[in-house]
């Protein structure tokens, strides 16, 4: 009886127990009722937030803030724990923490470093990054030095580097000299050649003062003189090379053509290619002297450019005969004149002081050079021009000089057959300007003895088609077409 007694009186203990805690388990489970049916938290409708990858806010969330994840668990752990919350209120925690809001506010992950690294950056002293030096520009890069020929040349200075002609005998190859002014600042790039025929030397004067002349300091551009294209022609005194070919119809070249074609292939794609603007220096051939002129296509404006730099010129419209290095550079693109002035095989300081002169006023044309003083700038005149052939064989004797205004009809000069004892007269056809002529020589019938100038404007010259230079006959045989001269 003392062991079920002390059951039963357990057992009544519990109930008892029990009935204590059934006024306090009734009011929490009514709570919960109430709030599933106001709608404001059952944790298997809550759809927890997805979860953050790379992206987070700059600024660290308020303490206060619950993660989207552990709001259904916060919210079921401490639910029973904390008083029961009166019907229609809201629990605390996931409800009131605004988290979806910022979330959507945050750019995508693949922009989140550019948004983080700019504050880092706002934040440093801007003493601490300088500012990178510039990187220069090609057209500067390019300024520093040039190279040509395999030297290079520093900008603001003049040097003399070598061309090779494939002209070597034996295996000896003989270089021929290159002068270039560098300027010490960028600018266009031109070309001076002379003595392309070796019988020619006023240009080579021309060349030697220009270039040394010079202030590189000073200069905006580069200036490349060759003073002797043809040192075979030179030194022989001779207009042609050793296989009697004039190399001025041979341009652009050929590699693998006749020696005259391989020298001119040299030199056009060594130095020529490289140029902006080309000069070609020239007198009169065969015993003709020609005033100083300038001959090129008037067609290209780029070439009437040049012309309009050359001051009180002559000009002459002309295409230049087929093969000379002024027409095969125009040909590319690069704007090219020939300079004529004298004669061949002779040294005439007047003719030099004229080509050197014009040669500084294109430079200052082209503004490469400053121009220290005022002068008047004179301009250049603009000619058609025909030749005056002989009709008889004979001595030729002229009675007016190089660069006479002549009227239609005037005598300009004779032959004489000295067998015959006959005197043929030669008169002007046109009223215009000597502006070259024969030296007083023997001739035969159909030599060109005058050149006539008949003065136009440049616009009537470059709307003509401009032809190939006269007195193509007065070349050899084997030679390509060409002007008495260039």
């Amino acid at each position: 009886m003392n062991g079920v007694g002390r059951v039963a009186r357990g057992t009544a203990g519990k109930t008892a127990a029990s009935a204590r805690r059934a006024p306090w388990v009734c009011s929490v489970t009514l709570s919960l009722l109430a709030m599933v049916a106001s709608g404001t938290v059952m944790a298997s409708e809550i759809e927890p937030d997805p979860p953050s990858t790379a992206v987070r806010p700059i600024d660290p969330p308020p303490p206060e803030s619950v993660a989207p994840e552990q709001a259904p668990k916060a919210e079921a752990e401490n639910a029973p724990a904390g008083p029961a919350a009166p019907a229609g209120t809201e629990a605390p925690g996931k409800v009131q923490t605004p988290a979806p809001k910022p979330v959507a506010e945050v750019p995508p992950p693949a922009q989140a470093e550019p948004a983080v690294a700019p504050a880092s950056a706002a934040a440093a002293p801007a003493t601490e990054a300088p500012a990178p030096a510039p990187v220069p520009t090609a057209a500067a890069v390019e300024h520093q030095a040039l190279e040509l020929l395999g030297a290079t040349i520093p900008p603001g200075t003049v040097q003399r580097v070598s061309w090779y002609p494939p002209d070597s005998f034996g295996g000896l190859s003989e270089p021929t000299p290159v002068l270039v002014a560098h300027g010490s600042k960028p600018g266009p790039t031109l070309c001076l050649t002379a003595a392309i025929h070796g019988d020619e030397l006023n240009g080579i004067e021309m060349v030697r003062r220009i270039i040394f002349d010079l202030d590189a300091g000073q200069l905006t551009g580069t200036v490349i003189g060759i003073p002797i294209v043809s040192l075979q022609g030179f030194r022989q005194g001779s207009r042609y090379l050793a296989d009697r070919r004039d190399l001025n119809r041979y341009f652009p070249g050929d590699v693998r053509g006749s020696a005259a074609g391989r020298i001119a292939h040299s030199l056009f794609t060594g130095i020529i290619v490289n140029c902006d603007a080309l000069i070609d220096l020239h007198t009169g051939s065969f015993h003709r002297t020609n005033l100083p002129q300038v001959r090129g296509d008037l067609s290209i404006e780029a070439v009437a450019h040049l012309t309009r730099g050359f001051g009180a010129t002559s000009v002459l419209n002309s295409a230049g005969p087929v093969g000379s290095l002024r027409r095969a550079a125009t040909d590319i693109g690069i704007p090219a004149l020939t300079l004529e002035a004298g004669e061949p095989h002779r040294f005439q300081p007047e003719e030099v002081d004229h080509g050197v002169r014009a040669l500084r006023s294109l430079l200052n044309h082209l503004e490469m050079v400053p121009r220290f003083r005022r002068w008047r700038e004179p301009q250049p005149v603009y000619y058609e021009s025909v030749w005056v052939r002989t009709n008889e064989g004979g001595i030729l004797v002229s009675v007016v000089p190089l660069g006479a205004q002549v009227t239609k009809d005037q005598l300009l000069g004779t032959v004489t057959d000295p067998i015959n004892n006959r005197r043929f007269e030669i008169r002007a056809p046109h009223k215009g300007r000597l502006i070259g002529m024969a030296l007083n020589q023997s001739v035969i019938p159909g030599f060109a003895a005058y050149h006539l100038g008949i003065a136009r404007e440049e616009a009537e010259l470059a709307a003509t088609p401009p032809g190939e230079d006269p007195g193509a006959d007065d070349a050899p045989p084997e030679e390509a077409s060409g002007p008495p001269g260039g």
